[in-house]
């Protein structure tokens, strides 16, 4: 996408939470983090987050952690309420939980689970899942512009692992 000489960008690290409106792109990378994009197609507004992990575990933090995906989705549901809007008027789109490295021993991973947290937490609150990219292996880029609700996405996935000769005295 071409941007337009009035357009901001911001460029969103893991556990950070944005939302507003106007001519914005929303800009992250992700491995086996998760980005849940909401968009208000009549008021043209939306948000982004970038979560670590599913939920934290053991004692309530006092403040929202955004490197857990219940407290990131809590924050932007205050930003959907205090904007006077719905849950359920909002376009959500979930991307990333790739597994960055080949192998494994076939254990459900940090990524399976984020993504399982996205989804169930989507659901529970009642926003409208339009589109999502999720799992494989690999990384991912992705550009939210809040003003369209477009996003666009360039999935980068791992190489085939290798057979490598490595020489030398035996």
């Amino acid at each position: 996408m071409k941007d337009s000489p009035a357009s901001r960008e911001v460029h969103l690290q893991p556990a950070q939470v944005w939302f507003g409106g106007g001519a914005v792109q929303v800009r992250t990378i992700l491995g086996s983090c998760v980005a849940i994009t909401l968009w208000h197609p009549q008021r043209r507004i939306g948000g982004m987050c970038h979560f670590m992990l599913p939920e934290h575990v053991g004692r309530q933090l006092a403040a929202p952690d955004p490197r857990y995906a219940t407290d990131a989705v809590r924050l932007l549901l205050r930003e959907v309420q205090a904007s006077g809007c719905r849950a359920s008027e909002f376009e959500a789109k979930l991307f990333g939980g790739g597994r960055m490295f080949h192998g494994g021993n076939g254990n459900v991973g940090v990524q399976e689970r984020n993504v399982d947290m996205a989804r169930k937490l989507m659901s529970s609150h009642g926003f409208q899942v339009k589109a999502e990219h999720l799992g494989g292996y690999g990384h991912r880029q992705v550009l939210f512009d809040v003003a369209s609700g477009d996003a666009w996405l360039k999935h980068t996935p791992l190489p085939p692992p290798a057979m490598v000769q490595v020489r030398g005295a035996a």
